[in-house]
This record gives C-alpha cells, structure tokens and sequence, in this order.
C-alpha cells in the first residue's frame, strides 16, 4: 500500500505548507496560532512527527512537500494549485489516501477529495486510527469507539457510499466503522450506549479505588509525551511486562502495579497513555475514566525524553493536559530520561535537583535515586523513627518489622527483641504495644 503525507505550519495567519509522498497516504501538516510562552514545533519537526505518526499506522512514506502561505484557503485548506500539485504526485506513486496533520473540517475534506481524487482523512483521524489499533481491553476499545463517533458524527453528510464499506488501512479501524452506513439518529442511540458503558466502567474504577483508598497506599501517576519511555520506566520500577515499543501510544490501556520504596512503604505505580501537541479534545474527553488516575495521583512523575532536542516543545502539550485535568497544581517530580542516548561530557554534566532527576530506564541509571525522591514526596503513611521492645514470641510483629520497617539496629536480651527502626504510620500503629517511649 502507498502512502504520502503533506504538511503544513502556521504562525499568526501565516501557513507554512509542508507534505510528505508515501505508498497508500499523502500527509499534511498546519500548526495553530502560537500561544504566548508554549514553545512550537518547526515546521520540519512537525512534519518529522507527522512521519512518525504515520509510520505506526503502518503508511510507507514516499516524498515530501512543503508550501508558505499567508493564511489557509478556507475552502481546502493548502489552495487548489497545490492539491493539483500533491495530486499528481500521489497518482504518480499510486497513493490511496492522503493524511492532513490538521483538523479538517467536514467540507474542507470533501472539496480536497474531490480534487485530489483519493481518500483524504486528517490529524485527529490519524490518531484515532492508532489508538484503534493498540486498544486490547474492552475499557479502551469503547474510549475509542466514543471518540471515533463523536468525531465522524458532523461528517456523515454526503459519505453514505464510502461509509458503508468495511474499510482497510489507515484510518478505517476500529469498532465504530461497520455503523458509520446509519443515520445520526442511530449514531446519537450508539453514542448514549457507549457512554453508559464507560459511565459503567467510570463506576468499577472508583469503587476499585475506593478499596484502594481505604489502605494507606498512595498512587504515583506515570504522564509524558508518547515515546518517552514510560513504559520501560515502569517496567523497569515494578518488574511487570508492559508493552514497550518506539511506536506512538504503544500503551493505551492503563496499568497499574505495587512499588515498594526505599523505607519500604508501598505505592501504586500507574502507567498511562502518552500525550501529543494538539490531542484531539474528543480523546481527552472518552479517556477521561482512563485519565482519572492521573487526578487522583498522590504525585506525577513527568517523563520526558532527555536525548530529544524537542524535549521543551514535547513538555508543552503535556503541561496543557494536566490543566485540562486539573492536575497541574499536584505535586510533581520531572524524570529526564534516556541519558544512555546522551553524549558523554554531555551526561556527566547532568545534575540533579529537588523537582528533577535523570535517569536511563534501559540502563537502570538513576532509578534508586528516583525512587528515594519519590519516597520523601509521598505524604501519605509517612515514616516515623521509632524505639521497641517486642517479645520473642511475637513471630507475626517480628516478620512485619522485617518486612516493612527499615531496621537500624536489633539487639536480643532477656526474651525480648530491641530495634531501632524507622517505620510507616501503617506500622506503627500495629506494634504500639511495644513501642518505648
């Protein structure tokens, strides 16, 4: 299958037009009007990360455009003398579908496809078509079945025909296709039953955290751009067997695993899905059940690629959904990872600091000092340093010290073991009988 993408890049009205040619898609890329201090993307870092996005889709990339405009062609979007342009390129390379790295509107789509005489789908489609992909539970799969429909619903108009096709390919994915032939009245009834299902799941996931809540155990939130490493990360915290993959959004359904810290209190350790710029609102809106372990979280750990030169403009979007979620204000440690993939001089140089610490997930650099931040910014259960007494004979008070106390000191006299130890609330409390005041 032959694929090509286009992109475009905007700055206050201005459009600089750029489009990548591959086997099945030509791609194309338009950035929103800059926003004061949130660092942008070039337009070949744009299109770099448009051609990434479509290779995990599975396109082959074939050319390239680029195009300066003054402002966008309302109409189509890039102008009719440039889609002639991209159209003929794509028919050179038998290209089937032409990706847009920006949110079409209904007719905006249907105007280019009429010129260009192929399949036209864009950003948010894009994205939605690779969640579609990487979703295995039911959970994910009705996230993104909601926000394939609450996407295509405005775009029913005129595409009955190619709607009622059991598509292939890029785009065409997911749960929500087969229904796409129905009117809307049809699409409204699926969407309220899709929504009461996630409502259903939204139900399961606060009882569940409910249980979860009634222990002393803090949940530590896993958030960062797609492909930062999280998931390395966490399967490198909690020995568990995540996906990892250098694809975007390799990880959609959400994990969640026991940690145990340096002063051997125990955190829930949640991974979630990776963030992009310009994250399709109906995504944040369907993974919102998925989302509320990050507004719940006792802490974020923010990953970011350290080896990236984008690592600043890939922390921007991140920032703008955890606003979204209300969860900017929590506290939050900033983990730099991937310095395996740092020069030498360059890692040697790094230092770190009360919010940030660098790390290589792959290697195991780092992780015993990350751990140790995490232990002092985690509130709940906190570690007190204690003085007992505990009878011999306590076999359960002695296995529990052993395994849940830091132990500095133990002494045996007179059928009694003296500690001196430092151990959480959670502990504490069980032993008190024999604490020495």
């Amino acid at each position: 299958m032959r694929r090509a993408p286009v992109g475009l890049k905007g700055d206050k009205g201005s459009l600089t037009t750029g489009a990548l040619a591959a086997h099945s898609s030509v791609v194309s890329t338009l950035a929103r009007p800059k926003l004061p201090n949130i660092p942008e993307f070039s337009a070949e870092e744009s299109l770099d990360e448009l051609r990434t996005l479509a290779t995990s889709a599975g396109a082959q990339v074939v050319g390239e455009f680029l195009q300066r405009r003054d402002r966008p062609d309302p109409a189509t979007l890039i102008g009719r003398g440039k889609l002639e342009e991209i159209a003929g390129a794509a028919a050179s390379v038998s290209a089937d579908l032409i990706l847009f790295d920006h949110d079409l509107s209904a007719s905006q789509q249907r105007n280019i496809e009429k010129v260009v005489e192929t399949r036209v789908i864009d950003r948010t489609q894009l994205i939605l078509d690779i969640f579609a992909r990487h979703a295995r539970t039911r959970e994910g799969q009705l996230q993104v079945e909601l926000a394939q429909l609450e996407y295509l619903l405005p775009r029913l108009a005129g595409r009955g025909v190619e709607m009622s096709q059991l598509g292939g390919g890029i785009g065409t994915r997911g749960p929500g296709e087969t229904q796409l032939e129905t009117d809307r009245r049809k699409i409204y009834r699926r969407i309220r039953h899709v929504k009461q299902q996630l409502e259903n799941v939204r139900r399961t996931r606060a009882q569940q955290r409910q249980r979860r809540e009634s222990v002393p155990v803090a949940t530590v939130a896993l958030v960062g751009y797609t492909n930062a490493g999280k998931s390395t990360l966490f399967n490198a915290l909690t020995q568990a067997a995540v996906l990892e993959s250098p694809k975007m959004f390799a990880t959609l359904d959400p994990t969640i695993r026991g940690v145990t810290l340096p002063s051997r209190r125990k955190v829930l350790l949640s991974d979630t899905v990776g963030f992009i710029r310009n994250l399709p609102h109906t995504l944040v809106s369907a993974f919102r059940a998925t989302l509320e372990e990050v507004q719940r979280a006792a802490l974020i750990v923010q990953v970011s690629d350290a080896s990236s030169p984008l690592s600043v403009e890939q922390d921007a979007p991140v920032e703008l959904v955890l606003q979204e979620l209300e969860a900017d204000k929590k506290p939050r440690i900033q983990v730099m990872n991937k310095i395996d993939l740092l020069p030498a001089l360059q890692r040697e140089s790094l230092r770190d600091d009360a919010r940030t610490v660098h790390i290589s997930a792959v290697k195991g650099i780092g992780l015993s000092a990350l751990l140790e931040r995490i232990d002092e910014m985690i509130e709940e259960d906190r570690v007190s340093r204690v003085h007992l007494r505990v009878p011999q004979k306590e076999g359960k008070a002695l296995a529990l010290l052993q395994a849940r106390a830091r132990i500095y000191s133990r002494q045996y006299k007179d059928g009694m073991v003296e500690f001196e130890a430092e151990a959480p609330e959670s502990v504490v409390r069980r032993v008190r009988e024999w604490l020495v005041k």
